[in-house]
């Protein structure tokens, strides 16, 4: 859906229904009372809109973004990670909807991750990382398989959920997603990657043996 001659608004098709329901529009991501902020920093700005459908509980997060001079703005960034991850078939945030007003504001609308939560809360929660350990290694060996690193690759990035399977998981700021494209720069991005894991690990209940088999994993 486009609105006005530049101001940009694009709905995945299947919240259509939902979007007009809410009578979202770009302008009104940025003005409607609805939508209701819990953290502001100066490069964005963190929302939830709550509202019923169908006789059901409906949970969007909403970042807004200020003006951007550069070539694509916040949200188209963290639109095409979120494509990226989605391409390569690792599970990430829903878009909802996104798009850029005439002035460079933008904005990303995503659907709640319902039943997921940090995997450091959980590890913190249970005090165990085992049933974690080999998911989010095998997580991270398809992200690179795929020729994606993700720049902030720390264990709360990977949202976590109990299923009869064992654990699902979700891997969200999406923005920070990007091509392995040089060859010669390849390890370096990937190690970073690994490093940055293994950081996060260290401020957990996780043992030293837990953090070299996830490496070898």
């Amino acid at each position: 859906m486009v609105s006005g001659a530049k101001d940009t608004f694009r709905v995945t098709p299947e919240y259509q229904p939902q979007v007009r329901a809410v009578e979202l529009t770009g302008e009104g991501v940025f003005t409607s009372p609805r939508i209701k902020p819990w953290r502001s920093l100066p490069d964005r700005q963190n929302c939830t809109l709550d509202f019923e459908f169908e006789g059901k509980p409906v949970r969007w997060h909403v970042k807004r973004y200020p003006a951007s001079l550069n070539r694509l703005t916040p949200a188209e960034v963290e639109f095409n990670g979120a494509a990226m991850l989605t391409t390569a078939g690792i599970a990430t945030v829903q878009i909802v909807a996104w798009g850029v007003l005439a002035d460079r504001r933008s904005f990303i609308v995503t659907r709640d991750l319902d039943g997921f939560m940090p995997a450091d809360k959980m590890v913190e929660a249970r005090g165990n990382f085992d049933r974690l350990l080999m998911p989010t290694a095998d997580l991270a060996a398809k992200l690179h398989n795929a020729n994606l690193h993700h720049r902030d690759l720390y264990l709360c990035h990977f949202m976590a959920k109990d299923s009869p399977q064992g654990v699902e998981l979700a891997l969200i700021d999406t923005a920070r997603v990007a091509s392995l494209k040089r060859f010669f720069t390849r390890g370096r991005w990937i190690v970073k990657d690994i490093s940055q894991f293994w950081y996060s690990l260290t401020k957990l209940p996780i043992n030293g043996e837990q953090r070299e088999a996830w490496i070898k994993r």
